[in-house]
């Protein structure tokens, strides 16, 4: 897992892996409460269609129920923390005292990819095997400049698709225009 670990966690914003131990059906959700009280939020959301009432509505939801990644310093987000009893950080396998903070050039790639398109696919790290990664990309122009990754392999699959992945957490497939592509 490439996850960073900083001595100066209390003075620099980091991406901190948050776990939301609500209910999937709360109201308002721990990134949405962040959010409102002005923090730098993001979980990935995907579409999903419901009935209620008879009607049909297509709504986003987060792909994984309780991981949020929430950009802040430490001195900032502990009093959140302390203060809502269903917010909580992710640790670091083995210790109990050390967050998960994910490197914001890793973070950032993520978030650019995942917010390209309304049709990004996510995929758990156990979900991808090892075949589907193809060729290493960048790309060069268009929403995803300057984005690297792989082509998604699959069979019968027309569409360029990149993936990136947040190491450790999941991937995210994005489909491409092919003229942007450039092998690495």
């Amino acid at each position: 897992m490439d996850i960073e670990n900083d001595k100066n966690a209390d003075n620099a914003p980091q991406w901190f892996a948050m776990r939301d131990l609500k209910r999937p059906n709360a109201t308002v959700r721990a990134y949405q409460q962040l959010a409102n009280d002005g923090f730098e939020v993001f979980t990935p959301l995907k579409w999903e269609l419901k009935t209620s009432r008879g009607k049909r509505i297509r709504r986003q939801i987060p792909y994984v129920f309780d991981l949020l990644f929430v950009r802040s310093t430490r001195a900032a987000l502990d009093p959140k923390v302390k203060e809502t009893s269903t917010l909580q950080y992710r640790f670091v396998k083995g210790s109990k005292a050390t967050p998960m903070v994910v490197r914001d050039t890793d973070m950032e790639r993520f978030i650019k990819a995942a917010t390209a398109s309304d049709d990004a696919k996510y995929y758990l790290p156990d979900e991808i095997a090892p075949e589907m990664y193809g060729k290493a990309i960048k790309i060069v122009g268009g929403p995803l400049d300057n984005i690297d990754g792989h082509l998604l392999s699959v069979k019968g699959l027309r569409k360029k698709r990149l993936i990136v992945s947040l190491p450790g957490f999941f991937s995210v497939a994005v489909e491409v225009n092919p003229e942007y592509i450039r092998f690495i």
